[in-house]
């Protein structure tokens, strides 16, 4: 049995769900009403030119052009993670586009290859989708971490100086706050690993369960759908961390101003 296709009719009586989130915004006086509006249109919009590319993209399974959108995927992503942070290109968008283009490279190949032991690893049925998983997963949790980061060093500038006046060196002296960040990041992602299948069902595995894929099959891929995305999370994190590290701190080892300046109106 295939997937049951939804006629855009279904799809338009379907979004009249969203009525019911948006009266509680609108009643509450969030302010969220307009935002949620277009955030919502701009999905849609989105996804609709995403499914003419991908179809495309199937059509000509070209490993060049497949690699072309994974950079382009890598390029949005390092802007949206520099809008997020609020940081400083110069500080961050090679770092951070260096720790997705190794991790998602490293990490989606092997699956890809080894795993599923694909002959063409550079299949766009594959290539595309596990490479997108990868690139959301990894740009939630180095968006979280890289705040959490930054601002533990300007916060605690003195715990800093105070471990490198003691001998630590500088990887030393940035540990406490590199864990804090893999805490701060990587706990509910811990914690949705913990409970599932018990109190959720992942998107993966019901996308391929309505597919028509057997649930053993649609088990195993998402175990190694949680297994890639949490390795590559954090491959790409330390990389950036590392690279951006050295682009922050002065010969002195003081922190250097990393922050966007907002204009002033």
């Amino acid at each position: 049995m295939g997937t049951i296709d939804i006629s855009y009719l279904s799809l338009g009586i379907g979004l009249l769900l969203l009525a019911i989130p948006l009266f509680y915004i609108w009643k509450f006086n969030t302010g969220l009403v307009r935002a949620t509006i277009v955030g919502t249109a701009r999905m849609i919009v989105q996804l609709f030119f995403i499914g003419i590319y991908l179809n495309y993209l199937f059509l000509w399974d070209n490993p060049w052009i497949n690699f072309l959108w994974v950079i382009v995927m890598i390029f949005v992503a390092s802007q949206t993670a520099l809008a997020r942070t609020r940081l400083k290109s110069k500080i961050l968008l090679l770092p951070i586009s260096t720790g997705f283009l190794c991790s998602v490279v490293c990490v989606g190949l092997f699956f890809i290859g080894v795993v599923l032991r694909m002959e063409n690893v550079f299949s766009a049925r594959y290539f595309i989708p596990i490479f997108g998983i990868l690139m959301g997963n990894m740009l939630s949790s180095n968006v979280i971490a890289l705040n959490v980061y930054y601002s533990g060093l300007k916060r605690e500038q003195q715990l800093y100086r105070y471990l490198l006046g003691n001998g630590a060196t500088r990887s030393e002296a940035q540990a406490p706050f590199i864990r804090q960040a893999i805490i701060k990041s990587f706990s509910p992602l811990i914690a949705n690993i913990s409970v599932m299948g018990l109190v959720a069902f992942p998107g993966t595995m019901i996308g391929q369960i309505l597919g028509g894929s057997s649930p053993n099959v649609a088990i195993k891929y998402q175990m190694m759908i949680m297994v890639i995305t949490f390795t590559a999370s954090m491959l790409s994190l330390m990389i950036t961390i590392s690279l951006a590290s050295r682009r922050s701190f002065d010969a002195y080892g003081k922190l250097l101003p990393i922050e966007k300046v907002k204009n002033r109106k």
